[in-house]
């Protein structure tokens, strides 16, 4: 476990925008407390110390955006290519959807879900070209790229992933493999 220097709190803090007040409130202590950690002057005790660095942590949290967030470049289809070439584009690239653009504009999704329930219902015939069409879904949500990470997190809750438009294009995709990758 790294313990940061008083020098480290203060460049973080800095870098965050934040004044010592803002730290203070946000973890109860002191200002004069959090400026003589600061200074060095004072050795402060663990639980001070991870008051500190858990507000700094929660602040660089919510300053990730979705362009931050996002990965490039999304694969995409578009809605008149035939389900089975769709399948081999999501089997090359291992992704379980993907979105359907059409001239530059999201219009729906396909994803191994709808694919399923397709067969599972008899819809699918081995012998026809189906189209991707037949069988999309809704389209994934959108989002600017200063969308912030809370947002994302619950847009997630309800989607297999988001698109990030920038002037009107697709720039970016969002899943939910992407927030767990944060973690690590």
């Amino acid at each position: 476990m790294h313990i940061p220097t008083p020098g480290e709190i203060r460049d973080k803090r800095v870098k965050l925008g934040l004044t010592q007040t803002d730290v203070a409130k946000r973890s109860r202590l002191s200002q004069s407390m959090v400026a003589r950690i600061e200074a060095g002057t004072v050795d402060p005790r663990v639980s001070t110390l991870q008051k500190i660095v858990g507000v700094l942590l929660d602040a660089e949290r919510s300053m990730i955006t979705a362009g931050d967030l996002m990965h490039q470049p999304v694969i995409c289809i578009n809605s008149e290519k035939t389900l089975a070439s769709t399948i081999e584009i999501m089997e090359k690239h291992g992704i379980s959807q993907i979105p359907v653009i059409d001239e530059g504009v999201p219009v729906g999704c396909i994803s191994e879900s709808a694919i399923i329930n397709a067969m599972e219902e008899g819809k699918i015939n081995k012998t026809k070209d189906h189209l991707v069409s037949d069988f999309m879904e809704e389209g994934f949500p959108t989002v600017p790229p200063s969308t912030d990470i809370e947002t994302i997190v619950h847009m997630l809750h309800n989607s297999h992933a988001i698109l990030v438009l920038e002037k009107g294009k697709v720039s970016g995709v969002i899943t939910k493999h992407d927030l767990m990758s944060m973690i690590v």
